[in-house]
């Protein structure tokens, strides 16, 4: 039977199905699509201006492997290096190692002086290019930390901000936890920018893939929030976002609500965020 033979019920019919199902086809290859594309199976492909400075070979993590069990007393070293947590490690995917892990002792490609930041009692630099965080005091660098900021569709805002506010259980009011109805948490927020559209951006605890994967805000380690939501790691040890949240508000003891924050550490946002031009599964 040739369709113009079919009787007119059996082809609205068959309109309507190829419709609906077309239409089905057509989300579910989307979804898969715009998830794969926020997948990497190689943080080597990720590239920071440093990454030249220390020798490192591409390694694929196994089945049964640990960041600790391979590389001992130095695992939070590598972390840092590749700009990665502990739940993101899963077997598949290739990360950087030194060649010489000694290399990566207290890693940082944050400058350990920086002269706008001399006036300031408290200053904070982020380095878009380098995934990276430095606190600095009167131009000094106190401590640095790896961070994850926004994708070329949510871009993090460059230039300079302040502080101005803060929220130690924050959470946000448009996204959810995969697969449940949790807004997602934002643990030791520091608010520093409210754009024209009133869109709201933070500092704060979320999970760290190993490349610019936020909506626009700045992300730190915090496994506290990864234990309570995920149930990993086991045992927290990376709490960035605490350590800068009481930083930025001491001498003040946090009351567990959010204040405004008046004259708080001017903050600048430099360079681009690394372009990944292959996205491998």
């Amino acid at each position: 039977m040739v369709w113009e033979d079919a009787d007119p019920v059996i082809q609205k019919f068959l309109r309507i199905s190829i419709l609906f199902y077309g239409t089905i086809i057509f989300l579910v290859v989307g979804f898969l699509l715009s998830a794969d594309a926020r997948m990497i199976s190689s943080l080597c492909k990720v590239k920071h201006p440093s990454d030249s400075d220390i020798e490192w070979d591409c390694k694929q993590i196994k089945k049964g492997e640990t960041i600790e069990r391979l590389f001992g007393d130095r695992w939070i070293e590598v972390l840092r290096f590749n700009r990665v947590d502990r739940r993101h490690l899963y077997p598949g995917i290739s990360i950087k190692v030194p060649k010489r892990l000694e290399d990566v002792d207290h890693f940082t490609p944050m400058p350990r002086f920086y002269e706008r930041a001399v006036p300031e009692p408290k200053f904070i630099l982020v380095d878009l290019s380098e995934q990276f965080l430095g606190a600095y005091e009167y131009g000094n660098l106190v401590f640095s930390f790896p961070v994850a900021t926004g994708d070329g569709d949510n871009e993090t805002p460059s230039g300079e901000f302040r502080v101005s506010a803060y929220d130690a259980k924050h959470s946000s009011s448009l996204y959810y936890i995969e697969k449940t109805d949790k807004l997602y948490p934002m643990h030791y927020g520091l608010r520093f920018h409210v754009n024209e559209q009133g869109v709201a951006f933070w500092i704060h605890g979320r999970d760290i893939p190993g490349f610019s994967a936020s909506h626009g805000c700045i992300g730190l380690y915090d496994e506290e929030m990864q234990k309570q939501y995920y149930g990993n790691p086991k045992k927290p040890v990376l709490e960035d976002a605490k350590a800068l949240f009481e930083w930025v508000i001491s001498p003040v003891m946090d009351d567990g609500r959010m204040h405004l924050l008046k004259n708080g550490p001017l903050m600048s946002i430099i360079g681009d965020a690394p372009i990944i031009k292959s996205r491998p599964r």
